[in-house]
């Protein structure tokens, strides 16, 4: 994909990113990006050429019948979409694909070459990982950027992370390297329950993008999956003694240490329900 034919005219476009694999603890991440391209009708822009990435025996073909006749091999590779938020006032490249095999610095080339043609000026990327959040709370997410003044704008951390790392962190570096602005969200999904799919990693997710690019995102029938997840994982527990008294143990940890929303003012509560209520155009609460 060395460059893209009938490239649309784009308003103020955003870029919102996802890969398969390391950095996709439960799926969380990549049905982020399903969900989006669903809800908002995505057209497919571009998809890259599948060979110079993967390792076809890690990475399979999948082949599937079209009419019960026509075989059909679809290629794992990495697709790119085009999103136009109704309200939103921007568009967004919304980029679904797979963690490469290898040649993972002109992988990075090629996605920015795309992002150089639509003329974007801001990088989300979203990533899962496993952790010790109990899921009887809320899965925490938290945001990075590679400098200080992004970390400030868009009200996440500077990224202080050392050790290995997927094609989110590289991906991001080649961002930084260009002095293209990138961000990039994280859920936490419970370790003991890291079985895909995880509506509630992904939902919190989501309502993180919402926050970040002030932009309604419709969530359909997500939040009852998450409700239901929910329900599955509380009788697992209640099921499994171990795994009750690993929950407990976790949340009287969190007690112990308070929460980062324990921390917030009555004002910065008050200011972010305001926000919430602007982009669903339900007016300021009384």
């Amino acid at each position: 994909m060395s460059e893209l034919e009938g490239l649309p005219e784009l308003t103020d476009p955003a870029v919102i990113a996802a890969f398969a694999g390391w950095n996709d603890a439960a799926d969380a991440a990549t049905s982020a990006i399903d969900h989006l391209a669903d809800v908002w009708d995505a057209t497919l822009l571009g998809e890259l050429d599948p060979d110079p990435y993967y390792d076809f025996q890690v990475n399979r073909p999948i082949v599937s019948l079209e009419d019960g006749l026509t075989r059909r091999i679809e290629w794992p590779t990495t697709r790119l979409y085009v999103a136009r938020p109704p309200g939103a006032g921007r568009d967004l490249l919304l980029i679904r694909g797979l963690e490469p095999n290898m040649r993972w610095r002109e992988f990075c080339a090629e996605i920015l070459a795309a992002i150089h043609d639509v003329g974007a000026d801001l990088v989300v990327t979203l990533g899962a990982l496993l952790s010790d959040a109990p899921h009887t709370r809320p899965l925490p997410v938290t945001g990075s950027a590679s400098d200080a003044s992004t970390a400030a704008q868009m009200g996440v951390e500077r990224s202080r992370y050392e050790g290995p790392t997927g094609i989110v962190g590289v991906f991001q570096d080649a961002c930084a390297r260009i002095d293209l602005t990138a961000v990039s969200l994280w859920a936490h999904v419970p370790h003991y329950v890291a079985q895909p799919p995880c509506p509630r990693a992904t939902l919190a997710l989501l309502h993180r993008v919402e926050e970040l690019l002030d932009v309604a995102i419709p969530l359909e029938d997500l939040p009852d999956e998450a409700e239901a997840w929910l329900r599955s994982v509380d009788e697992l527990a209640a099921e499994d003694s171990e795994i009750a008294e690993y929950v407990a143990q976790l949340e009287a940890r969190i007690e112990e240490g308070g929460s980062p929303e324990a921390t917030a003012t009555g004002d910065q509560i008050a200011e972010d329900f305001e926000r919430y209520l602007r982009r669903r155009g339900t007016g300021r609460p009384d």
